[in-house]
């Protein structure tokens, strides 16, 4: 089995699992995939320069049509199937993909957030994949357990410049945490290991103070009840021109299905 019932239990619970080894046979394209989205970034990408911040925080999304390697590993690894027991859903759709290239020395830490309220998708059956490509301890993934099923969403805000992407409105403050001894999940990992966790799923990372790098790719997924929903302002990632309405399944053309019913 891919996937045990007991993880699927502690996906429904937590918002997290981790998956031993999901993407292990296809590291090595991974990390080519993630050298050449830096040698030619796409209109997304960006280093995160934040003023009293050292080393580059590169990320960069949406490249899987583009980069190869990306399409081959997405394809070729046994997502789509995890995806499905998780979720508890017969279809599995592409949503995007994300790199995120930590270099050795970078302080500055990915802030927390809920990746949901920056989509322009809602649904219970939702997934995202992090897998890195070297060994991490410290820099690893952090997710807060049960932060899936609050009430409200968390305000999204750039990482850098930490303004809100848009009005407050319904949505609440962006936690502490630590402060407020909230249970925190993190695992150490291996190159080819993910942890799956919920677009709801409130996390983020440390910096990367360690002398090796730290890359990981990160793949975002949804199920039978996704419908595109309407945001308050601009979305991340934006897909312009998708003349999709709210209440709509995303389009096949754009987000192929991985798995059919």
């Amino acid at each position: 089995m891919i996937v045990t019932e007991a993880q699927v239990a502690a996906f429904q619970r937590d918002g997290v699992v981790l998956l031993r080894g999901l993407f292990r046979d296809q590291v090595e394209t991974l990390r080519r995939g993630v050298d050449a989205n830096m040698a030619a970034p796409g209109p997304y990408a960006s280093n995160n320069e934040k003023s009293g911040e050292t080393g580059l925080f590169f990320d960069d999304y949406c490249n899987w049509t583009r980069i190869a390697e990306f399409e081959h590993a997405i394809h070729a690894a046994p997502v789509a199937e995890a995806a499905a027991c998780l979720m508890g859903s017969d279809t599995v759709q592409m949503f995007h993909d994300h790199v995120l290239v930590k270099e050795p020395g970078t302080s500055m830490a990915t802030p927390w957030h809920q990746d949901g309220p920056y989509y322009f998708v809602e649904g219970r059956q939702t997934v995202s994949f992090w897998c890195p490509l070297d060994s991490v301890r410290d820099a690893t993934l952090r997710c807060v357990a049960g932060s899936h099923l609050w009430e409200k969403d968390v305000l999204p805000t750039r990482w850098v410049s930490e303004q809100a992407f848009f009005d407050k409105g319904d949505y609440m403050a962006v936690p502490d945490p630590e402060a407020e001894n909230m249970r925190i999940v993190e695992f150490e990992m291996e190159p080819g290991d993910a942890v799956a966790f919920h677009f709801r799923t409130l996390h983020g990372a440390r910096g990367n103070t360690s002398t090796a790098r730290r890359r990981a790719f990160s793949l975002r997924l949804v199920g039978d009840d996704a419908r595109y929903v309407e945001r308050p302002g601009r979305t991340s990632p934006p897909f312009p021109g998708h003349d999709m309405r709210a209440g709509q399944r995303l389009r096949e053309d754009w987000f192929p299905l991985l798995k059919r019913a």
